[in-house]
């Protein structure tokens, strides 16, 4: 038994939608934000880092947007479960890309410091007026941080509801701008303070930022498409569903022994439950009833197959993980990674 995309409550239906829109209007207004730190960027490397890092930030939106519309693809001979697991796929390009050039950053703005390169910044005539062109970097940097916040605080609830985690890294990337910002201007008011090293210092600063987030991102990523138990969108524990899931087929009246392995595949749940039924009691009629009472227990549950045994073999450690060393008393569900 199994569920998909298109059978979502109407609610989480229309957050997609909403995430939707959000993400579309979203790479417009990032399209303006690359355009005005292009024009502004002169000689400063901490300008050309946030350019580059404002490009960079095409990648999560265009991943979500095109993972979003592969995930509702009907189910097929080559791909029974359909494309549910897209979502995982396009997180982990998203996070990747950040890391890569997060490290190519780094290594940019440190040869320009250890080069000792000095930009300078000179003047440009605006409406008959000469102004240092340090305060256009900086307008251009304060408009490139401005959006990404109100468009990341939109983002996460719809993010939330969907559990996605695409769309939940790009939000926070989103409300973190306001540091890459903070660095650029810092670095811009250095050059003019005669501070030749706070350029490349700031630029370092951002690429780090980019690099922080491309490593944690990937390392979630990573280990969600490794089926390492479910977790929360924001990494931090383990998802409360799989208790639920827990004890609910823990009080069926019919069960003596299981265990349950559930992996996250993108923002859906699935699994397998290996059970030892009372005197061999279990019927087909009965695995059917209890598959469609765990599916119902939330929207995010897509399959779950449960596999009668006549023994469980069943260990645990003291600090409740799973290495074969003490058995399970019986009567008690565990849950497990594939």
């Amino acid at each position: 038994m199994s569920r998909s995309i298109r059978t979502m409550p109407e609610e989480q239906k229309k957050a997609l939608r909403r995430a939707r829109w959000l993400e579309g209007i979203w790479i417009v207004v990032l399209a303006t934000i690359v355009t005005a730190i292009y024009f502004a960027v002169g000689s400063s490397q901490a300008m050309k880092t946030a350019w580059i890092e404002d490009l960079l930030s095409f990648v999560p939106p265009i991943a979500f947007l095109v993972g979003s519309w592969i995930e509702g693809w009907k189910p097929n001979r080559r791909f029974p479960l359909g494309y549910i697991r897209v979502t995982s796929i396009a997180y982990l390009i998203s996070a990747v890309a950040l890391g890569g050039v997060g490290i190519f950053l780094i290594v940019d703005s440190s040869i320009a410091l250890i080069k000792q390169e000095h930009p300078t910044i000179g003047s440009v005539e605006l409406f008959g007026a000469t102004i240092w062109f340090g305060w256009v970097m900086i307008g251009a940097l304060a408009y490139s941080v401005v959006m990404p916040v109100i468009f990341g605080h939109m983002k996460i609830k719809p993010a939330q509801m969907l559990h996605d985690k695409t769309l939940y890294a790009d939000a926070m990337m989103n409300k973190a701008d306001w540091m890459t910002g903070l660095a650029g201007i810092v670095g811009i008011l250095g050059i003019g303070m005669g501070w030749w090293w706070a350029d490349a210092v700031a630029a370092i600063v951002i690429a780090l930022d980019v690099l922080h987030d491309g490593f944690k991102h990937t390392g979630a990523a990573i280990r969600d498409l490794s089926d390492e138990m479910p977790r929360t969108i924001d990494d931090k524990e383990f998802d409360p569903l799989i208790g639920k899931v827990q004890k609910t087929f823990e009080a069926l009246p019919w069960v003596s022994e299981s265990r349950l392995r559930l992996r996250e595949e993108g923002r859906f749940l699935t699994g397998t439950i290996y059970v030892v039924a009372h005197e061999n009691c279990l019927s087909a009629e009965m695995i059917d009833s209890a598959e469609a009472k765990l599916l119902n227990l939330h929207w995010r549950l897509h399959d779950i197959s449960i596999m009668p045994r006549a023994k469980i073999e069943q260990r645990l450690t003291v600090d409740g993980e799973d290495d074969g060393s003490l058995p399970l008393r019986s009567g008690a569900v565990r849950y497990a990674v594939r």
